[in-house]
């Protein structure tokens, strides 16, 4: 694709993520009528797209209950102000293995494996216009957790969001993540204009630095559409890296909890910061009826 740096872009807001972080920062969204109110507040703030987890609204810990779903998306489709709906269907594959002596069985405690109709149910009833499909399996953290997601099951996984006429947002984590995406539209699984988002910085996937954002990047097919993240500190620095690069950016609270240094950041706030990064660039962010067109997305209401 190579560095072509894009003119207009949109902002994907990804409010609250499945990560530990409800206990670090009071401003991440728990409860569904919070993470609907925090799509809602983004795309006020300029997001074009709420990509959006659902947690326990009394542990705060990851979940994938469609009853939680429905609440959120039936709270963003009653406002008054207009947001592409982008649910996550990455839950369901979490490993966690015993320990380093006995892996088996899986520990029951932070193991939660699915199979692929479970884990659209919630897609397959509400109908967003976009789903993520985490393409790849990779080892998260310091210990024995495994996020799993293997070539049949994203197979199955991809043919059931095409039948259902939800655009999937391919969740490219490292390099090898990027073959099996090619593979699975060679597969004729996904339609056009493909959706990739760059997933860069977590460990232990691809690092954020720019040599490596741009190796991905030249990989990626000139008609395909994507977008690029990193996580933490480099958050808002890759507002511009990502626009430099040719592709769309990503900002919330699943993937950063501050705003500057010491200050806890909003959804809001950082959809605004990149807003105005943006700006300076002399980019133009696009809205969510431009994305509509720009992805062939349907609008359910």
């Amino acid at each position: 694709m190579g560095l072509t740096p894009s003119r207009e872009v949109f902002i994907t807001c990804a409010v609250t993520g499945s990560g530990a972080t409800t206990a670090k920062s009071d401003k991440v969204p728990i409860t569904p009528k919070e993470v609907a109110d925090a799509a809602i507040e983004a795309a006020k703030a300029g997001a074009a797209i709420a990509h959006c987890h659902v947690r326990d609204a009394q542990t705060g810990d990851p979940a994938r209950d469609p009853a939680l779903f429905r609440e959120v998306v039936e709270r963003i489709r009653e406002s008054d102000t207009d947001v592409v709906i982008n649910l996550t269907a990455g839950m369901g594959g979490d490993l966690t293995l015993g320990s380093v002596e006995a892996p088996l069985p899986p520990a029951a405690n932070g193991t939660d494996m699915a199979g692929a109709t479970e884990r659209m149910a919630h897609v397959a009833e509400l109908l967003p216009e976009i789903c993520t499909l985490d393409c790849g399996t990779m080892n998260f953290g310091e210990g024995d957790y495994i996020m799993t997601n293997t070539p049949a099951m994203l197979k199955e996984m991809a043919r059931q969001m095409q039948a259902l006429g939800v655009r999937p947002e391919i969740e490219i984590f490292d390099t090898g993540h990027l073959v099996l995406a090619k593979w699975l539209v060679d597969q004729g699984l996904i339609d056009d204009p493909v959706m990739l988002q760059l997933c860069m910085g977590i460990p232990w996937g691809a690092p954020d630095d720019l040599n490596t954002l741009m190796a991905m990047v030249n990989a990626i097919p000139e008609d395909w559409v994507f977008s690029a993240f990193s996580i933490g500190r480099n958050e808002l620095p890759y507002v511009a890296a990502a626009a430099l690069a040719g592709g769309n950016v990503r900002v919330g609270l699943e993937d950063n909890i501050y705003l500057d240094r010491g200050v806890l950041a909003t959804n809001g706030a950082l959809v605004e910061r990149a807003v105005t990064i943006l700006e300076a660039m002399n980019i133009r962010v696009l809205g969510p009826d431009e994305v509509r067109a720009k992805l062939k997305l349907k609008k359910r209401s």
